[in-house]
């Protein structure tokens, strides 16, 4: 048997993988990152942290206009049937409206952080050439990690503890305003329990792709499947050794 064809295509392979090998582009990991995340190359870390941060800006934003949407048509619900009720009880409908009107605001002024910086970096790495110089791919890379952390971060920031307490304030304020102001308990109540309701699940609803991702980008782990559909509650890793700014409530 001729072997020669066979230790030719043995060469040929061991060329072309360490012609693979020298493209590879080698990043530091970051703080708290496994040693092994900077033996991945580079530009697919990039790449990996981009598609994951596009995946979660689209589910937050679905989920931003399905509360918003929800919300806001319960607040013309509210304002509608105020032609139809006794003058007396029309203060119960204002609050509704008006208690509506407040939990959509969060949704339209102060999203949550992905959904701006998920355009940015797919600018950024669709602008940047196929086969661009090391330092500026590692440089795009550390600013995609930023924006990762920052996106996990400002999700768990979302979900503590003081997000319950000021609903809960919140929504009690309004049962006291019907209670207190106006001696309609009843109403009161209903509102104030109905808010509160909302309220959590709104929060409890909140996706937190970026937390999972996080965990899996800092082990090394860039499978697709390790990361998606990861609802975690706790981010283990502290936002300041990324170099952030520190948590936002947005």
């Amino acid at each position: 048997m001729d072997r020669r064809p066979v230790a030719a295509g043995l060469i040929v392979v061991g060329m072309l993988a360490q012609a693979a090998q020298a493209r590879a582009t080698t990043c530091a990991p970051p703080p708290n990152a496994d040693a092994r995340v900077g033996q991945i190359d580079g530009r697919d870390r990039l790449h990996w942290i981009e598609r994951r941060m596009d995946h979660e800006a689209s589910r937050v934003r679905l989920w931003s206009r399905v509360w918003g949407i929800g919300i806001g048509a319960a607040g013309v619900a509210s304002l509608a049937a105020v032609p139809f009720v006794a003058p007396g009880d029309r203060v119960d409908w204002y609050t509704g409206a008006v208690s509506a009107a407040v939990g959509v605001v969060p949704f339209l002024i102060s999203p949550l952080s992905v959904t701006r910086d998920a355009p940015r970096l797919s600018a950024t790495v669709e602008a940047m050439p196929p086969h661009d110089d090391d330092a500026r791919v590692c440089a795009a890379l550390a600013d995609a990690e930023r924006k990762l952390a920052t996106s996990a971060g400002n999700e768990h920031w979302q979900q503590g503890w003081w997000t319950h307490a000021g609903n809960i304030a919140f929504n009690t304020g309004v049962l006291l305003f019907l209670g207190l102001g106006y001696h309609h308990w009843v109403s009161g109540i209903i509102n104030g329990a109905s808010g509160v309701a909302v309220g959590e699940a709104i929060i409890l609803t909140q996706p937190t792709g970026s937390i999972s991702d996080l965990r899996a980008y800092e082990r090394g782990d860039l499978s697709v499947a390790a990361a998606a559909g990861s609802r975690g509650k706790n981010l283990t890793m502290f936002y300041m050794g990324w170099g952030g700014a520190g948590f936002t409530f947005e």
